[in-house]
């Protein structure tokens, strides 16, 4: 049997963009993720350690996104690599991060992106 967990919305500061001064400035991001997880165990025991622990996914996608990086493509391959690293139970992750306020010339309320695998 599989799971979803769902970490909707996560906020952060970072210094990803294509422009020198985005890098140096920063700006505000999201981060979007479902996980899918094999269920195994977890609920039959009722353990937190048998399961995609939602505390550590935060702190693997905080730590990830403290990376600088020139697209939010490769910010959000690098929360799906570190994510399977982490959790061998995983089966599928939908990361989307979205950068708000994206300097585009014109208002727009924010530019995402979304992978898969």
């Amino acid at each position: 049997m599989e799971y979803r967990i769902r970490l909707d919305r996560m906020e952060f500061r970072a210094l990803h963009g294509c422009y020198e001064l985005e890098r140096k400035v920063g700006n505000r991001f999201t981060v979007d993720l479902t996980i899918t997880a094999e269920l195994g165990r977890v609920a039959e025991e009722d353990s937190v350690e048998l399961a995609v622990n939602y505390l550590t996914v935060y702190e693997i996608v905080r730590a990830q996104m403290r990376i600088t990086q020139r697209t939010i493509e490769r910010v959000a391959m690098n929360v799906i690599e570190a994510l399977y690293a982490a959790f061998p139970q995983i089966r599928h992750i939908s990361c989307t991060v979205s950068k708000l306020a994206p300097p585009l010339g014109g208002k727009t309320d924010r530019v995402s992106v979304t992978l898969e695998k």
